[in-house]
């Protein structure tokens, strides 16, 4: 049953509405000069987030889908580093005075590569720009096979106090099959190692779906992660596109697992982290009662942004570095997706933006319908529509993919407030969808 709801609402095919309007809908219409009017405009006292692109990996996942350059060599790296510094002050001294900031985050790529000289350093310039609240979370993404004891120091001594880890799978022969071996030992260091240094609240990446993978290795690769005790993981499913993802080229189609052992695997996989007592959070997290997530979830107050659920609640979030998104009041921001584009245009002198969109009244309403549905799973629309001063019935009355939700049992809907059943949560996309103004509206 649960294979035929996902081929049926064409859950594959769906974006994943980490943000609304999703990229696509992006347009050169907002670039750089815009971006620069809306920074000016920022509230001088209100925090704001950050997000870093590092796009350097040592070597090539075959399922990645970032942006990413490989590189053996610690020269790009520092080159690259200046660029980013530059980006930093243009976009700083386009803000009211130094913004305080509540929510760091540096993604990639593996932003680990980084030197711990160089990473102490860029996180001093970060402090020189911004106002950064004592409580402010600073997190980190890193490959464990990279690692090293003296980066871990680093990170503490520069105030970082979340790391997320990629894992994927701790099964060699699907380790071998994706090109990233990363053993458990690997792995279980660089958690002691951020552990010593002070960055105890610690994430895990997982991955279902995966070449040669079974429930029984997926089964196996979350018990061992929950060994570890991360306070967060997510667990997403592959997705295979390699006609827009050359790397994943080089994955055996043949051995990737069907829709049915794809959702047998996200099954066992959530019910062995929820018997090891996490809860499940949306659609693709898991968090252990005391982490904030969970504590967010409980209270309502969780937000989906470019990164995927997130306990920060700023309005703005100001991205960096190559193809890095960004949100302010307005609207959305995009930056140069290629490096070479992206330097170019911070040599000049110029904000490195080059689409964005700006946001309209009826934008916000449906981005917060979907927002809430795929953080709660739930959204009373009434309310939302009343808390913006629409109509509801105008959009109950387009979601008309809702009715077949309701009818195939995936949804209670009572007066406008929509409710998805838990056992029918992987299909939260498909509800999500029923409020998206840009998608085709052919019916399933």
């Amino acid at each position: 049953m649960q294979t035929s709801i996902l081929t049926k609402y064409r859950e594959a095919r769906l974006p994943w509405y980490t943000i609304y309007p999703t990229v696509p809908e992006f347009s050169a219409a907002v670039g750089a000069k815009t971006y620069g009017e809306w920074l000016r405009d920022l509230p001088a006292d209100e925090p704001v987030s950050l997000y870093l692109h590092v796009p350097f990996c040592r070597s090539m996942c075959w399922y990645c889908g970032f942006p990413t350059t490989i590189t053996r060599r610690d020269a790009p790296i520092l080159n690259y580093l200046a660029v980013l510094r530059d980006e930093i002050r243009l976009v700083s001294e386009q803000t009211p005075r130094a913004l305080p900031v509540s929510d760091v985050h540096f993604g990639g790529g593996t932003p680990t590569l980084i030197g711990p000289a160089e990473f102490l350093a860029l996180m001093e310039f970060l402090r020189r720009r911004f106002t950064f609240r004592k409580t402010a979370t600073v997190a980190v993404e890193i490959d464990p096979r990279t690692f090293t004891a003296e980066m871990a120091e680093a990170l503490g001594a520069a105030g970082v106090n979340r790391a997320s880890l990629g894992v994927q799978s701790f099964d060699p022969i699907v380790q071998k099959a994706i090109n990233r071996v990363q053993s458990e030992a690997q792995t279980a260091a660089a958690v002691e190692q951020l552990r010593r240094h002070g960055v105890r609240r610690i994430n895990f990446d997982l991955i279902f779906g995966l070449p040669h993978q079974t429930v029984q290795s997926c089964v196996q690769t979350a018990r061992a992660a929950v060994a570890m005790r991360p306070n967060r993981l997510a667990v997403f499913g592959y997705a295979h596109i390699p006609s827009v993802i050359k790397n994943q080229r080089q994955i055996e189609e043949t051995a990737l697992p069907d829709s049915a052992a794809r959702a047998e695997q996200a099954a066992a996989v959530a019910e062995t982290l929820v018997a090891a007592g996490y809860r499940e959070i949306g659609l693709d997290h898991f968090a252990l009662p005391e982490d904030e997530l969970a504590l967010a979830q409980k209270t309502g107050c969780m937000r989906r942004n470019s990164l995927g659920y997130s306990a920060d609640t700023c309005k703005t979030l100001i991205g960096f570095g190559p193809s890095a998104i960004g949100r302010v009041g307005e609207g959305y921001v995009q930056n140069e997706v290629t490096r070479d584009s992206y330097t170019r245009h911070i040599a000049a002198g110029r904000l490195a933006t080059s689409k964005g969109y700006r946001l309209a009244d009826e934008d916000r309403v449906r981005a917060a319908i979907i927002e809430r549905l795929m953080c709660d799973l739930e959204a009373d629309v009434p309310a939302i529509c009343a808390a913006h001063g629409f109509d509801p019935i105008r959009f109950l009355d387009s979601a008309e993919v809702v009715a077949m939700l309701a009818e195939d049992g995936i949804v209670d809907v009572e007066k406008g407030f929509i409710r998805v059943r838990q056992e029918h949560r992987f299909v939260i996309r498909a509800v999500a969808a029923a409020f998206d103004a840009f998608l085709d509206r052919v019916a399933p």
